[in-house]
């Protein structure tokens, strides 16, 4: 494939001199003449060469730059190179005989913008943004056989509109998985199956999280888990100690996927309430029966739609945290969680105080956490640096 060169719109200049990879949409004139995968060199309106990248189109833009060299080869000892790179950077990681599941590639923040790379026990889960980086499919597979000893590989297609998944049989390569496979978290045992649907039963990005509920905050507490997918944080909280754990969610499947995961660990499922059901009719229910909880747990999709209620993370946040401070005990811990891209740290914290202030209730922000070091990512690239997670006590 030949290389085309583009010229930046004036307005892009500065931020991709300054060292942002990513290729915004409309920084380009005309990208008619480009297809998905095209290596092109990016240049100003006055022909200075910013970088070498790649033309695809995806959620966050239409492309990246991969290196700052004029004239550098973007071929499969390029991704090789960027893959290595990133997998030492992580040799902590899989040292860890207590941690099993972490991130080994993401994307921009590795090098590379458009894809990412999980391990889990032993099999890998590469994720696609966009036809263009999957184009690029075999040069990547083949260097992580190179690179690691792995019982097999697994991909997600998320090129769909919106960085949608695309339902298929997500085998790549290796042995085939035995699912649900266990992994560990800080000596936590979790279920994972890689070939069902667009989620693995973990978000891998809320490990420090997790760890802190279960080490600091859970012992001897009533514990309201929403949006609890598959009770990861109900778990580690169990672990920790918790007097009882309540995990609400829609999916008919996370009842028994949550029990799954507490029974992994050997916990009793008497003190364990799971149930299917909206969490905004759940916080309703609660306040009208007089539940109160020590700690409630937030962790809302940024998109979410059930048949009474649309939440928008953006426009809804304020409103979830009303109706989870209205629940809380006075000192306890609302944990409030988004991987809201669009929203930064300032204007999570302001639908934090809005909320307190509308009922009438003190806080203090205890401790604030993002992204653990595995997903590495470039500050300036708002849309990489997207986990805020902030830990509220409820004061008297």
């Amino acid at each position: 494939m030949d290389i085309v060169t583009v010229q930046i719109e004036t307005p892009y200049e500065k931020n991709l001199l300054n060292g942002n990879p990513l290729l915004y949409k409309d920084a380009i004139a005309s990208t008619n003449s480009l297809e998905e995968g095209q290596i092109i060199d990016v240049v100003t309106k006055r022909n200075k060469f910013i970088g070498r990248g790649y033309y695809a189109i995806q959620n966050k833009g239409i492309g990246w730059i991969l290196s700052r060299e004029q004239n550098i080869p973007i071929d499969a000892s390029f991704f090789k190179r960027k893959l290595k790179k990133a997998i030492d950077r992580r040799v902590s990681y899989f040292k860890d005989t207590n941690t099993t599941a972490f991130r080994i590639f993401n994307g921009e923040g590795d090098g590379i913008g458009g894809f990412t790379v999980d391990s889990y026990n032993k099999y890998l889960l590469i994720q696609w943004y966009s036809i263009g980086i999957y184009k690029y499919k075999s040069w990547i597979v083949e260097s992580l056989q190179q690179l690691l000893d792995v019982d097999g590989i697994y991909e997600k297609k998320r090129f769909d509109q919106k960085g949608t998944y695309l339902e298929d049989d997500d085998f790549v390569s290796g042995k085939r998985g035995e699912f649900p496979i266990t992994v560990l978290e800080n000596g936590v045992k979790y279920a994972v199956n890689l070939n069902e649907g667009a989620m693995t039963g973990i978000f891998l990005d809320q490990r420090d999280v997790r760890r802190k509920i279960r080490e600091k905050y859970a012992h001897g507490k009533n514990v309201l888990n929403t949006f609890s997918y598959t009770g990861a944080f109900s778990v580690a909280a169990a672990v920790g100690g918790s007097k009882s754990t309540t995990s609400v969610d829609l999916a008919n499947r996370s009842k028994q996927k949550t029990a799954d995961n507490f029974l992994l660990n050997e916990i009793d499922l008497t003190s364990q309430n799971i149930i299917v059901e909206d969490v905004f009719h759940y916080f309703k229910y609660a306040v009208k029966k007089q539940f109160s909880f020590d700690m409630v747990i937030l962790d809302p999709p940024s998109f979410a739609r059930s048949k009474k209620h649309t939440f928008r993370a953006a426009k809804d946040y304020t409103n979830l945290l009303k109706e989870a401070i209205a629940i809380t005990n006075n000192d306890g811990i609302i944990v409030a969680s988004t991987n809201c891209a669009t929203i930064d740290m300032k204007k999570f914290k302001s639908f934090i105080d809005a909320a307190f202030s509308h009922q009438k209730d003190r806080y203090q922000i205890l401790e604030q956490f993002g992204l653990p070091n595995d997903f590495a990512n470039i500050k300036d690239v708002k849309e990489s640096n997207y986990l805020k997670v902030v830990f509220i006590k409820k004061r008297k």
